[in-house]
Order: structure tokens, then C-alpha cells, then sequence
């Protein structure tokens, strides 16, 4: 199985939800999450309900991957996540241009 290949560019929606810490609030953590991110290299935006990351497949998982050590490092000792990615083969379209796309009909 190791001979196929990953796709080539992606576009991953992810959200960490740290467990067992000491108050419901994870703003912190999202911060620290964040300060990486903004380093990575990669396309983002941070919206209410978590992260969305665009670039290549392993990049992007990388990155997420990174975020767990990130908290694990700062005392999380569990991390739930979710993650949904989409990808295509016809076009390499951004998150921007999905959005784009839906306002345009929308008449915005």
C-alpha cells in the first residue's frame, strides 16, 4: 500500500478539543495552537468553530499533528479532534474561491 500516493493539495477543516483540563474556556490553547500556524507556511483562517488549513496532504496533516504536541506540551493530556478535509482531482480551488463562488450567487 505504500506506493499510493497522497493527493496533491488539500483543504482541511480541523477543530481541537482539549479533555480534562481545568475550565471549559480553550481560548488559551487556541492561541497557542495559532502562534504556530500563523509560522507554518501554509494558507489559513481561524473561525469560531476551529481551523481551516489549505496546502499539501502531508503538509496539512503535519501541521495538525504539530498542534497535539503543541497542547500535549503544555500539560493536555488528551485531545480530541475533528477533522474534515476535501479534495479534488479537476481544479485547485482554495477555500477562498469557495466562498467567492457562494456570494457571487448569492449577489454579494
Amino acid at each position: 500500500m505504500s506506493n499510493i500516493a497522497t493527493p496533491d493539495h488539500c483543504v482541511a477543516d480541523f477543530c481541537l478539543v482539549p479533555m480534562g483540563t481545568s475550565s471549559p474556556s480553550v481560548s488559551d490553547q487556541v492561541a497557542d495552537v495559532h502562534r504556530m500556524i500563523e509560522t507554518c507556511g501554509l494558507k489559513y483562517v481561524m473561525h469560531s468553530a476551529g481551523t481551516t488549513l489549505e496546502g499539501s496532504w502531508d503538509r496539512v496533516h503535519q501541521v495538525i499533528g504539530q498542534a497535539h504536541t503543541i497542547l500535549h506540551q503544555k500539560g493536555v493530556v488528551r485531545i480530541h479532534t475533528d477533522v474534515r478535509i476535501g479534495t479534488r482531482t479537476d481544479k485547485v480551488q482554495s477555500f477562498e474561491d469557495k466562498v467567492a463562488k457562494v456570494q457571487q450567487i448569492l449577489g454579494k
